[in-house]
Parts: structure tokens; C-alpha cells; sequence
């Protein structure tokens, strides 16, 4: 009889621990995934860059290597993404205050990505082409748009999640910038 009982509770028990559980997921901050690439190296990749006026250099290509020398920014984006386009003003007040930013244009159309990039006031220093997603998917990209610092040796230092502006700038990624300067 008593184990009879006892069987008579499991129900409740499996109840208040789901309670609990749910009630911990509600207070997790979905921005705040962990990286798998935390201190590691920005991942190989050899991508053509997307043509625009503002390529000065005339880039066909660039690599990882090219983000080497200096502190700065990397951020996936798309033309389908409307935070993407959202950022870019801000995007373009960092640059010019000098802060280096790289693109990563997520399984997008060149075109439709050249045209954009003229539109909008190209941020970027050069935006590379990711045309089957495989830097994306290295890079562990799951919500767009993402940004990511990138310190002098070319190592990912801090993954941001969402758009980028000025508050989280100021806040949260301008802090780490600068002790990586």
C-alpha cells in the first residue's frame, strides 16, 4: 500500500522539476550563447570580395590572414536581414572614427550585395562573398546579424549576437576593444 502511495507523487515531482527548469530557461539571456571560438583564430577561409565603389584596394579575394594587425570588428550580414540594415548607420559612424570592420555576407546575391553596400554608405573595409554559408557555419552563426572581435593576432575575442549599436557599444564591446588596443 505505502508503494502505491509513493507512485502517486512521481507525477507531482516530475511537475515541480520541469517548474523549476522552465522557470531558470526565463532567465537566460538568448544573446548570451557561448562561442566555440572564443580564443581561437578567426576560421580559414579564401572568399572573393563583394565589388563596390568603396573597395579601394581592388580586393578579388581575401583570407583570414587579412585581418591580422590590428583590433577589429568582424560582422555577418545579409541583405535579407533588416537588423543588418539597421546597424549600418552606426556601423559607418564607427568607421569613421576609425575603427576597423570587416564583412562576412551571408548566402546572399552579389548583386543584390554590391548594390546595398553602394546604397547604404559601405562600413566595411572589404565584405567578403559567402555564398554557400561554410565561413557562416565555421563560425558558428545562428542569428543575424553577428559581430565579432577579432584582436591583433586574428583571434576571436568576444561574440555579439543581434544589432550593434551604440548603447552595447558603449557598454559592452567598446570596453573590450580598447583593452585588446
Amino acid at each position: 500500500m505505502n508503494k502505491q502511495r509513493l507512485f502517486l507523487f512521481i507525477p507531482l515531482a516530475i511537475f515541480v522539476l520541469l517548474g523549476v527548469l522552465f522557470w531558470r530557461g526565463l532567465s537566460l539571456d538568448p544573446n548570451e550563447m557561448p562561442s566555440a571560438l572564443l580564443n581561437k583564430p578567426v576560421p580559414a577561409f579564401e572568399l572573393p570580395v563583394i565589388s563596390a565603389p568603396e573597395n579601394p584596394q581592388g580586393l578579388m579575394t581575401a583570407n583570414q590572414d587579412m585581418l591580422k594587425g590590428e583590433v577589429s570588428l568582424l560582422n555577418v550580414w545579409a541583405t535579407w536581414c533588416l537588423p543588418c540594415k539597421q546597424e549600418l548607420p552606426f556601423f559607418n559612424t564607427l568607421k569613421a572614427q576609425g575603427v576597423k570592420i570587416y564583412g562576412v555576407n551571408y548566402k546572399d546575391d552579389p548583386a543584390e550585395a554590391q548594390r546595398w553596400l553602394s546604397e547604404f554608405h559601405n562600413p566595411f573595409v572589404f565584405s567578403v562573398l559567402d555564398a554557400d554559408g561554410r565561413l557562416g557555419v565555421n563560425l558558428g552563426v545562428f542569428g543575424y546579424p553577428e559581430t565579432y572581435v577579432v584582436d591583433k593576432q586574428g583571434v576571436i575575442r568576444y561574440k555579439h549576437i543581434g544589432e550593434m549599436d551604440a548603447q552595447i557599444w558603449e557598454k559592452t564591446i567598446k570596453p573590450i576593444f580598447d583593452s585588446l588596443n
